[in-house]
């Protein structure tokens, strides 16, 4: 057991160290935040979220279920409370990203899902404290996939976490995604860095 603990740490050392990985910026009417997505870990999610990103489902969306002390989660409703039409479901890759050392850690990013196991569309969650019970296997025997964290900006996924909440768990006061948006990659950035500086 301690072997697998040890090796899924530095495997998920070795894919946060990985310069390529993808970064999403939220822009909410609390503050930014940026998420760090782990296509090594779960592929197919994360490519889920980012065509999501980038056919701009996410603007105008809002976090719809706040749990202080357990998740916030969006993706899936506008201001309205109108579900927002989705794509195909992703398959579970939580298993394979436990592998890779990815769990529902504090500040982790995770797909939601139905019942289903194989349900994740559009909304996603993000982790306030350790919530193992959604970790691969969990409850049903197929676990939560994680498949980013947030690296940026977790001070303003707290304060979303204490705004209050009616029944459902919906905030009172609507908190919105504005834009979500790919940044351009790390080596793009250097390369245009020393481009000016030519």
């Amino acid at each position: 057991m301690k072997r697998f603990v040890l090796a899924a740490t530095l495997a998920f050392c070795s894919l946060t160290a990985a310069a390529a990985n993808p970064q999403v910026e939220l822009n909410t009417s609390k503050g930014k935040i940026v998420l760090e997505l782990y296509p090594e870990a779960a592929p197919k999610s994360v490519a889920n979220f980012l065509q999501y990103v980038k056919s701009k489902h996410y603007d105008g969306t809002i976090f719809h279920r706040v749990i202080n002390g357990f998740v916030v989660q969006g993706g899936g409703y506008t201001a309205e409370m109108e579900q927002k039409p989705t794509k195909q479901p992703v398959e579970n890759e939580a298993k394979q990203a436990l592998e890779k050392g990815l769990k529902n850690d504090r500040g982790t990013l995770a797909m939601a899902r139905t019942a289903n196991p194989h349900s994740a569309t559009s909304q996603f969650y993000i982790n306030l404290n350790d919530n193992d019970n959604l970790n691969y296997p969990s409850f049903d025997k197929w676990g939560y996939t994680v498949f980013g964290k947030v690296v940026s900006g977790m001070d303003v996924v707290d304060q979303i976490a204490k705004a209050p909440t009616k029944p459902g768990d919906q905030p009172v006061e609507n908190i919105v995604v504005s834009s979500a948006r790919e940044l351009p990659a790390k080596a793009e950035k250097a390369a245009s860095k020393a481009s000016k500086a030519k």
